[in-house]
């Protein structure tokens, strides 16, 4: 994800692409990796008098949660509280760090998947559910230029990649849909929505994706935090040792500073 640097310009990024067309110029991260059974029966001879034949249940197709097509920039808790985000993963090494670090503060957060990633790793997205965090989509190949694309490659990008989670999550609810550099298009929101995704957005960017430096990751994000933002972090995509070092001392500064923790609204 990448959005600008300042605590004043990243939220009017954000505003920005919850109430435009979406587009955001945007550059790539550094570093990217890349039932129904047939019956098999005898029929009834000729003249045979055909008995009735027994009821068949037939299950309903599990309803897919309405959700809003505008951007979640906030806690759902709302009020002198945050929820982290983490994107990119899930990551061989990051992902497990990340998850021991969050069990250790009690915090529960988003992760923001690659389809294939979660295809490649779905013990990982599994454990991310089993901890009592929250899914999220976040496209199959990273393509910060979405926004320029053709609706039927939008549309692609974000179902192929939801296919993928639900695949190694076993069905667990993909609650939101992020566009990569924040590429979303009304189109996109429309079609995440109607699959019961939520287009996330985020308040705090601290830049963890550029490698700045732990120093620099920190102050960042004390900077930008405020009552009720969506913060944005990154588990994969990388060489993420800086991102996870600047958790480690980001997380206990908000429990110091009396920040509870939520997750976005859905």
């Amino acid at each position: 994800m990448i959005a600008a640097t300042g605590t004043v310009a990243v939220g009017l990024l954000t505003a920005f692409v919850g109430t435009s067309s979406g587009a955001v110029a945007s550059a790539p991260h550094p570093g990217w990796e890349q039932s129904v059974r047939g019956g098999s029966g005898a029929q009834p001879q000729s003249g045979a008098k055909e008995g009735k034949r027994p009821a068949v249940k037939r299950s309903k197709p599990k309803a897919v949660p309405k959700s809003s097509r505008a951007l979640s920039h906030h806690s759902a808790a709302g009020g002198h509280s945050v929820a982290l985000t983490l994107d990119d993963g899930p990551h061989p090494e990051w992902t497990p760090k990340t998850l021991d670090l969050l069990r250790k503060y009690q915090i529960k957060a988003t992760f923001c998947l690659i389809g294939p990633n979660a295809r490649r790793y779905p013990q990982l997205v599994k454990r991310i559910v089993a901890e009592g965090h929250r899914l999220c989509d976040h496209s199959v190949d990273h393509d910060t230029g979405m926004d320029h694309e053709a609706d039927g490659y939008q549309k692609k990008q974000i179902l192929d990649a939801k296919s993928m989670i639900d695949k190694a999550s076993g069905g667990a609810r993909v609650y939101y849909y992020r566009a990569p550099g924040g590429a979303f298009t009304p189109y996109s929101r429309r079609i995440a929505a109607d699959q019961g995704m939520r287009p996330l957005g985020w308040i705090v960017d601290p830049g963890d994706w550029k490698r700045p430096g732990v120093d620099a990751i920190v102050q960042q994000a004390k900077e930008q935090t405020r009552d009720g933002a969506v913060i944005l972090f990154h588990d994969g995509g990388g060489d993420r040792s800086q991102s996870y070092e600047a958790l480690r001392q980001y997380l206990p500064w908000l429990q110091e500073e009396g920040y509870g923790f939520s997750f976005p609204k859905a």
